[in-house]
């Protein structure tokens, strides 16, 4: 396999790209991505055996069940950051290490549904919060450490919502690649 072809198994929708500039109907359409995301998803693995939930997306890539688990650990902390962010002078968020999460007990084996149902109630919440900010919230920002960079809170809407359809994209790629 070559790196293009890497590159389109890791990236399948490419990397998140920020707009130039955050308007009004960008952020209203990544919102609505937002709180779409946990049907859409539900859509796409519902039915799927224990087999398929275990079959990696790409070589050496995580399996579905993992992808699943993983996004309601990324979303669980995104709404956090937003809280601490909305509530704190441009807080310094904690990094977390998703590959080791991704490697814990519940991440490998516990069934999807419980991190369906999180998803579902936390993109309700998640969305409802973000419908709700003003210009002065959406230009709040964080500072992640990983890259020790101050992030506004209209670039996270878009890196979530970005981050959903990547995720989603590995799945409906996988399936598709697999005649499921």
């Amino acid at each position: 396999m070559d790196n293009s072809e890497l590159e389109k198994l890791k990236y399948p929708i490419g990397k998140f790209e920020a707009p130039e500039t955050y308007s009004t109907v960008y952020i209203t359409d990544k919102i609505k991505e937002i709180a779409s995301f946990p049907e859409r998803l539900k859509k796409e693995v519902a039915h799927l055996s224990d087999e398929q939930l275990d079959t990696p997306y790409r070589q050496e890539g995580w399996t579905i069940r993992q992808v699943i688990h993983h996004c309601s650990d990324s979303h669980m902390n995104c709404y956090i950051r937003l809280k601490w962010t909305l509530t704190e002078e441009t807080p310094v968020i904690k990094f977390y290490y998703e590959d080791r999460w991704a490697q814990l007990e519940d991440n490998l084996t516990m069934p999807i549904q419980p991190s369906l149902l999180l998803l579902e109630g936390l993109h309700y919440r998640l969305a409802y919060l973000m419908e709700s900010f003003n210009h002065a919230e959406l230009k709040k920002s964080f500072i992640h450490p990983e890259h020790n960079k101050e992030i506004q809170i209209q670039e996270l809407i878009g890196t979530y919502a970005w981050h959903g359809n990547h995720h989603l994209a590995h799945i409906t790629e996988l399936k598709k690649r697999k005649g499921w």
